[in-house]
């Protein structure tokens, strides 16, 4: 087989994060006319259309029965869960703010490997590791209700700890599927455990404005399918691990996009912990990293 060209590599992680950078602004311009369960269903179940269509088309092999709970857990949480307490966290938290939150998710998917996959950390992973969350701390600590139960921030927090477990337990789904697939039969079952909100999602597109409806389909099509499918493509030639660290740009290219699509400036204080946030990161993924040792169990 040969080698996938470098070029394409870095226009799908391209797409990935420009799709997925505009999803925390554009989900602000949504949710003033639709409630935030019912545009996540909506944005998923256009996201699924479009993920049913191509299998149709291509029609992969379905998948095996061992690997049903591993497609469904992916679905719940890296779909359901996550979009369900991102749009939530949204409708208080800033989009870059909420950007540099889960920017935190490469750190956590590290954390994960550590204590599920034998991965080990040097004394400065740890120092990384406490780096970054005093800096999600500090962001927090600045926003409205801080760390309260049912907080913006505190919903976001949990966005990102979806997201690691996301990224971590996909991996293996897309060794055996390959990375299109996978990401197919995940934003289906994702779309599928948001249905129960699809009648208020459609009553809401209804009744909102073209300026939202335009919002919704741009969600669902670009961050929703094709924002998956490329980062699942970049993960399934890059591996989880050294694609992780190309989340660093979300934050500055969310913040831009944020500023052009509503105006939004970031405080000082997010920046500040934002930078402590990035660095923290960085010095986890560049010296963190010791040794590996695989676990015997295995979900896989």
């Amino acid at each position: 087989m040969e080698p996938v060209p470098s070029r394409f590599i870095v226009l799908a992680a391209a797409l990935a994060i420009l799709s997925w950078s505009s999803a925390y602004p554009i989900v602000r311009i949504a949710l003033p006319e639709i409630a935030a369960i019912p545009l996540a269903a909506a944005r998923y179940g256009l996201a699924a259309a479009l993920a049913l269509g191509w299998l149709l088309y291509h029609r992969p092999p379905f998948p095996a029965r061992r690997d049903w709970l591993r497609f469904v857990l992916c679905g719940a949480i890296g779909i359901t869960i996550y979009n369900i307490l991102f749009n939530t966290g949204e409708q208080t938290v800033s989009a870059g703010a909420a950007s540099l939150i889960i920017s935190a998710a490469p750190l956590l998917a590290t954390l994960i490997a550590v204590f599920l996959m034998g991965e080990q950390l040097s004394a400065w992973g740890w120092i990384g590791s406490l780096t970054s969350f005093s800096g999600v701390a500090m962001i927090v600590l600045g926003m409205r209700g801080g760390l309260s139960f049912g907080s913006g921030a505190v919903l976001v927090i949990g966005c990102a700890i979806s997201g690691a477990i996301y990224t971590t337990a996909q991996k293996a789904l897309v060794r055996r599927y390959g990375a299109l697939t996978t990401t197919a039969y995940v934003l289906i079952v994702g779309a599928l455990l948001l249905s129960p909100w699809w009648p208020q999602a459609v009553d809401g597109l209804a009744r909102a404005s073209w300026r939202t409806r335009a919002a919704v389909i741009e969600l669902g099509i670009f961050p929703a399918a094709l924002g998956y499918a490329a980062w699942a493509y970049v993960i399934g030639i890059r591996g989880a691990a050294r694609t992780a660290t190309l989340l660093y740009l979300l934050p500055p290219t969310t913040i831009v996009l944020a500023f052009f699509l509503t105006g939004e400036i970031p405080t000082v204080n997010t920046l500040a912990g934002g930078a402590v946030v990035m660095t923290g990161v960085f010095i986890t993924n560049r010296f963190g990293k010791k040794t590996f040792s695989p676990v015997k169990a295995s979900c896989s």
